[in-house]
Order: C-alpha cells, then sequence, then structure tokens
C-alpha cells in the first residue's frame, strides 16, 4: 500500500516513515498536493562475482600505445590553428 504524507507531517514522522518503508511498504511526501520525494525500502545488492567475464574480453598487445606520434599531434595542430 502507498501512503501519501505531506512534509511537515513527513517531518514530524520520519522514524515512523522509515520504519513504514523499511516494512517493504512505499510512502510518497508531497508538498501542496504534489509529490515530489518518494521513500521505499532499499533492495539488497548482488554481490558481484569475480571472473565473471574472464575469457570473454580481450586486448591487443599495444593497447596502451598512444594512436598518435608527437609529430602527428604537432602536424594536426597547426592544421587547425592556421587561418583558412
Amino acid at each position: 500500500m502507498v501512503m501519501t504524507v505531506n512534509i511537515y507531517e513527513a517531518k514530524s514522522k520520519l522514524s515512523q516513515l522509515l520504519a513504514y518503508a523499511q516494512s517493504g511498504e512505499e510512502v510518497i511526501i508531497a508538498k501542496a498536493g504534489k509529490p515530489i520525494a518518494y521513500l521505499k525500502p532499499v533492495e539488497e545488492m548482488k554481490r558481484r562475482e569475480p571472473g565473471r567475464w574472464s575469457g570473454q574480453i580481450s586486448f591487443e598487445n599495444d593497447w596502451d600505445e598512444p594512436v598518435f606520434s608527437a609529430s602527428d599531434l604537432d602536424e594536426m595542430e597547426q592544421n587547425l590553428c592556421e587561418p583558412q
């Protein structure tokens, strides 16, 4: 069940609303009748499985080599800065 409360009520009953959300219920906090926040229970995070992608991803031997040489970069910079 979803419960809607105004900001004043949420401030004065925050502990109760958190307990309500912790029990699996959902709470909408509204301002002037318009929803502005949503309290809901936090889902348990699944633990990561180490090595899940093992053997499925590969890198080239030169993966960390620069794509361009310093002279290539200098030439590109000159071409960009020249008026056309």
